[in-house]
């Protein structure tokens, strides 16, 4: 089978890599891959040297526009792929406009949140569903929000999850001690980690809050931040103006992930909104324990192996990053057996492909 993916970007950010992971792991089944990117810089990559990344270069214009259009009609026209699969709205939406003016087998869209903007992407939405034959979003309570807000009839889009490499996110504690030592971390020091965007959907200005609340009450703590993006100075001038950049450190894009969730001793998602929370579910996997938002579709993934919070809620959120560090080690490990488990059951990426598999067959 010929698949090609629609992407917004090739950013750093849980909908790339889950494109990513699942182009690697249907070309491993043999299928032909190729990933159409819309804009931007490459930051991540398929392991896979056979598939094949595309960029549009989409420029805000008509004639850009208009450019692109005739670009994509030759790649998939030349391509002819059995199942033309977008992702995020842009790549999205786009891709129905494609399918006006370029026949499509099946053209599958997939949204990855609960927010993906404001009326007027909703009503494209809307007014645009019929030209995909499939549509999807990431968790059962994200599907639930678009049918409130109207941007699909309802039973118009299904739920299908984000997928998980169980093989390398696990327990590892030799990268632990060894990250650890790197960054001269003494064992008896509380690591907290957060993953994602430097972006106001992750809403770091809370964490960084509480963060300072709760260093007032556990001396022993620090916070490692890994990710990029624009509000990364107004992060580091709120660090400073409470005093506590000695114990929050910026890491930037990382491609050792894994390593980071296992050298953590908690793992926290301060999101005021998601759609599934792709790095929670890593975290879990990496038998963390996880204090969460309840936002989007995160209480789906985290279940009950992990601590949920209002979003925007610094006290609560505060209290329990708390709770969850003073569990005894062996309360913390059970409970990261629990959470892992639940991943390898639910969410692992060759249980998810060959749900997709079966989508795209149908």
């Amino acid at each position: 089978m010929k698949i090609f993916f629609m992407i917004t970007g090739l950013g750093v950010g849980g909908a790339e890599r889950q494109v990513l992971d699942l182009a690697d792991r249907l070309n491993d089944l043999g299928h032909t891959i190729k990933i159409c990117y819309m804009t931007g810089p490459v930051l991540l990559r398929p392991k896979s040297n056979d598939i094949e990344l595309i960029g549009l270069n989409l420029q805000k214009s008509l004639s850009g526009l208009v450019r692109s259009i005739f670009e994509l009609k030759s790649i998939i026209r030349t391509f002819d792929p059995d199942v033309v699969h977008a992702h995020m709205v842009h790549a999205n939406l786009f891709s129905r406009l494609m399918r006006l003016v370029c026949p499509m087998k099946k053209l599958v869209n997939t949204a990855h949140s609960t927010n993906e903007g404001g009326k007027a992407r909703m009503l494209a939405y809307r007014w645009t569903h019929s030209l995909a034959d499939v549509n999807t979003n990431v968790t059962a309570r994200a599907v639930q929000v678009y049918e409130e807000k109207k941007a699909i009839p309802v039973g118009g889009m299904i739920a299908v999850s984000n997928g998980i490499d169980t093989d390398i996110f696990k327990i590892d504690n030799d990268a632990r001690s060894k990250i650890r030592e790197f960054h001269g971390v003494s064992e008896h020091e509380k690591v907290i980690l957060a993953v994602g965007r430097l972006a106001p959907a992750k809403d770091y200005e809370n964490l960084i809050t509480s963060f300072h609340l709760l260093s007032s009450k556990i001396a022993d703590t620090k916070l490692w931040i890994i990710g990029e993006g624009n509000e990364r100075q107004k992060l580091i001038e709120l660090v400073n103006s409470l005093g506590i950049s000695s114990k929050v450190v910026f890491l930037g894009v990382r491609s050792d992930v894994a390593s980071f969730y296992n050298a953590a001793d908690l793992y926290v998602l301060s999101s005021a909104w998601e759609g599934f929370g792709l790095v929670v579910a890593e975290a879990m996997a990496s038998e963390k324990v996880v204090v969460a938002t309840d936002c989007g579709g995160v209480s789906e993934v985290v279940g009950e192996c992990g601590y949920l919070v209002t979003p925007k809620n610094a006290q609560a959120l505060m209290a329990a990053m708390d709770k969850a560090l003073r569990l005894t080690a062996d309360e913390a490990a059970l409970l990261g057996r629990t959470a892992r488990y639940r991943v390898l059951e639910n969410y692992s990426i060759d249980k998810i492909v060959k749900v997709w598999e079966g989508i795209y067959f149908s």
